[in-house]
């Protein structure tokens, strides 16, 4: 029985996307293939039949979905905001850890406006989280695109600095959120929480570079 509500769901967000945001008939196939990519990946992945326990705090992207939307949205301030009716339903599915359907709705809002960094941003995330916390090609394609539409927001650098060090590329992930930190205001209101995290990030090279080879 704990299929119903999954099911339930998909078709739930399918409805809404196709007759109350009125997507495009053509893009129903695409939106249709995205949802069942992501009850695929759960078939796959989740075990629907088993108690739930209680795991350990996740780091950003990996586990809190919630953690990463209000922390692009922080970053987006001051910055120009076009979000679209895709979007909203993209951050409540990331909130809720669905990252793949939240990366099937949102690739609606890139096609709606291809010049919308927020939501070339939100696609990255949603990517990163599908792949729990890893860079893969096409989230690397997002991050690219979002910055490309604006150069000067810090929303792509810190969180593809962040999917860079999630995915081992410590050195990479460090030199952009250095850069970020060296051109961001002294008084941006993410500037303590990067100047912290790059704090951690040194701290952890060091350690590994230290630490003996085995």
């Amino acid at each position: 029985m704990s299929w119903l509500p999954v099911i339930a769901l998909a078709l739930l967000a399918f409805l809404v996307i196709a007759l109350v945001l009125k997507a495009e008939r053509p893009g129903w196939e695409a939106i249709g293939a995205a949802l069942l990519l992501g009850i695929a990946g759960y078939a796959l992945q989740g075990s629907p039949g088993l108690p739930g326990a209680p795991k350990a705090p996740a780091q950003l992207m990996k586990g809190d979905g919630g953690l990463s939307v209000a922390a692009r949205q922080q970053l987006g301030k001051g910055q120009a905001s076009m979000q679209s009716n895709w979007q909203i339903i993209g951050d409540a599915m990331a909130r809720n850890g669905n990252y793949g359907d939240a990366a099937g709705v949102l690739l609606g809002a890139v096609e709606q406006n291809p010049n919308n960094a927020d939501a070339w941003l939100a696609l990255g995330n949603a990517l990163t989280g599908h792949a729990e916390g890893n860079l893969s090609p096409a989230a690397l394609f997002a991050y690219r695109r979002a910055e490309q539409a604006a150069p000067d927001h810090p929303g792509p650098p810190f969180f593809l600095g962040l999917a860079l060090a999630q995915s081992g590329q410590l050195v990479e992930g460090r030199r952009l959120w250095a850069e970020l930190l060296a051109r961001s205001p002294k008084d941006a209101p993410w500037r303590a929480d990067l100047e912290l995290r790059l704090t951690q990030l040194d701290s952890y090279i060091a350690a590994q570079t230290a630490a003996p080879a085995r």
